[in-house]
């Protein structure tokens, strides 16, 4: 199990008790006529008509403190993709992995869990970096429930893009952050929907996006993380521990006309 992750009984040392927990949230995916072009830039017909979520918060809650930069997600759809776009302010852009299904969040990422039955079993989650390296894969269970995940699942057809608003691993400057556009094709999410997909109008599926986030020093012209720090975890809709794989604290996805 990634040590970011902490067992389902930890939610038992939680500071609120559960019926100050938050419920998850619930967003309205609108079908678009004109699918909008992965490129990274979003600045599609399609993406200037879609709302954003609210600011991601810690995973944890509202009541931990307000993440440092600013993270939110668009999401759309039709008969042959689910699409997500993200936007992630970010003063230093930076991300080292190459190569497919590494451990991505080793760098900051950004991560989309899709549980569409929402049962906690048979889900999938893709992280990518701002180098564009993603890594997909399927969870046959929770890891709690003793998983386990399956690397080499992939998805054929993917159409992935990131668009990086400044410079790529330069600390000589100030960027202004990064944005993701994914396209994820139903006919693969189907393979273990447990129901239609495409979706019908007014199905809601169990979805949550995940940004880490790494603390580093910029000297010297190179990035390298702060020893002894941890990562943050910034999500749309909180887990209430520091654990993604929770998929009933997952927000619902309601796809409509």
């Amino acid at each position: 199990m990634p040590s970011r992750f902490l067992p389902l009984f930890f939610l038992a040392g939680c500071s609120l008790a559960p019926q100050e927990l938050t419920p998850p949230l619930t967003y309205d995916c609108p079908k678009v006529m004109t699918a909008p072009i992965v490129d990274g830039h979003l600045n599609d017909s399609a993406w200037l008509k879609t709302d954003w979520t609210p600011d991601f918060v810690d995973i944890q809650g509202p009541h931990l403190p307000t993440p440092r930069f600013q993270t939110r997600v668009k999401m759309c759809w039709d008969e042959q993709f689910f699409y997500i776009a993200a936007d992630m302010e970010e003063p230093h852009v930076w991300a080292t992995l190459t190569q497919h299904d590494s451990v991505i969040f080793h760098d900051n990422d950004f991560e989309v869990f899709i549980d569409p039955d929402g049962d906690r079993e048979q889900y999938y989650e893709i992280e990518i970096n701002a180098l564009g390296t993603e890594w997909d894969l399927r969870l046959v269970k929770t890891y709690i429930d003793g998983g386990p995940p399956v690397d080499s699942w992939e998805i054929p057809g993917l159409q992935k893009a990131v668009a990086v608003q400044g410079t790529l691993n330069d600390p000589s400057d100030l960027d202004r952050g990064w944005t993701v556009e994914l396209g994820i094709p139903w006919v693969v999410l189907a393979e273990f929907a447990n129901r239609p997909s495409p979706p019908n109008y007014g199905d809601s599926w169990r979805v949550n996006f995940s940004r880490v986030e790494w603390q580093e020093t910029h000297a010297h012209g190179e990035y390298k993380k702060i020893p002894d720090t941890k990562e943050d975890n910034w999500v749309w809709t909180p887990q209430h521990t520091i654990n993604m794989h929770l998929p009933e604290h997952w927000g619902f996805v309601r796809f409509v006309k």
